[in-house]
């Protein structure tokens, strides 16, 4: 993280937008004047940027140095490292600004991410692999924060051989696959009515909107992904991914879907087994933000508990029974 401020160009500026503090980049190029957006303000990154004007050229190089000695410790112990493709894809993401600009890495490619997170071994089996890699953001927030990735993601994805998946509305492309490979990325984006495809700014792309993501895209966390000397991508936290997932099984209604459903719950039942144990309060704190958000939710949420026994008698209140109301939030469509 503190590499990643060191490409700071000018003045650090704190700017307010609807009430919201935010960090910026302000320099000068020729005579136009320019702000790149660094991030949301903290204690943590106003101590940051302190750090930062403290430093020369020869402590960011040890920086860089430490980093990548750091990433080759963890591969030693067997920590999870990403595949070659996936990695030039989040590495090119993170040169271009997608993460910095609030794009969070979503489903399983965001799952692998918990054992460095968490401190847990996931080992090899079905919740760890995936050849798809979901990237989602608030709509809202490209627009708040006025900035745009440095390189169009368009250009990206040709460089890196992706071709865009043909959608109903021909203007506006959320799917990239692979050329010479099974490499799927999607683009997401909260849903706070009609679940359809609308433009991300920030990213420069489509997205697709569906319902419940705003609950798992709420304060992200930084990773790491263990390709080359490490990249830094942003995730959701652990436990509101676990309870998401308890929701998403529990969308995909399609038989077809019954295999993915499978792998939710057993990422959901893998995650709150290991938070029972490290952040039983978080755990529990996400579980009652999800019920709390109406009869749609507790019914999803009860539903899949009822086939993780486990799971339900640490989250569920006694006398929770899955006799909820009919779900007013139709639609299957579920990343």
């Amino acid at each position: 993280m503190d590499a990643a401020l060191s490409e700071i160009r000018g003045t650090p500026i704190r700017i307010t937008v609807n009430g919201r503090h935010f960090w910026y980049d302000k320099f000068r190029i020729g005579n136009d004047v320019r702000q790149r957006y660094i991030g949301p303000d903290s204690d943590e990154l106003r101590a940051r940027l302190d750090r930062l004007d403290k430093r020369n050229d020869q402590d960011r190089s040890e920086i860089l140095q430490e980093q990548a000695r750091l990433v080759r410790f963890l591969r030693a112990d067997n920590y999870g490292s990403v595949d070659r493709g996936t990695g030039s894809l989040l590495a090119a993401f993170a040169r271009c600004g997608a993460f910095r600009l609030g794009g969070t890495l979503i489903g399983t490619a965001a799952f692998q991410h918990y054992e460095g997170e968490l401190g847990v071994v996931l080992g090899f089996d079905r919740t760890a692999r995936t050849y798809d890699i979901d990237l989602a953001s608030f709509e809202r927030l490209c627009f708040a924060i006025g900035d745009s990735v440095e390189t169009p993601l368009v250009d990206v994805f040709r460089d890196l051989k992706f071709q865009p998946v043909p959608s109903l509305d021909e203007r506006h492309v959320w799917r990239w696959r692979q050329t010479s490979g099974p490499v799927l990325v999607e683009f997401l984006m909260p849903a706070y009515g009609e679940e359809s495809i609308r433009a991300l700014p920030a990213l420069g792309v489509s997205a697709r909107a569906v319902r419940h993501l705003d609950y798992l895209l709420e304060d992200p966390i930084p990773a790491v992904s263990l390709y080359r000397s490490g990249v830094l991508v942003q995730v959701p936290r652990p436990e509101r991914f676990a309870i998401h997932k308890l929701i998403v099984a529990e969308r995909r209604r399609d038989g077809s879907d019954s295999l993915k459903a499978a792998k939710d719950r057993a990422q959901a039942e893998f995650l709150i087994a290991a938070l029972m144990e490290l952040r039983p309060d978080e755990l529990r704190l996400a579980y009652k933000d999800a019920t709390d958000r109406g009869p749609a939710w507790r019914k999803r949420i009860t539903a899949s508990l009822d086939r993780l026994p486990t799971a339900r008698e640490f989250l569920r209140p006694e006398g929770m029974a899955a006799e909820e109301l009919s779900d007013p939030e139709d639609g299957d469509f579920t990343p």
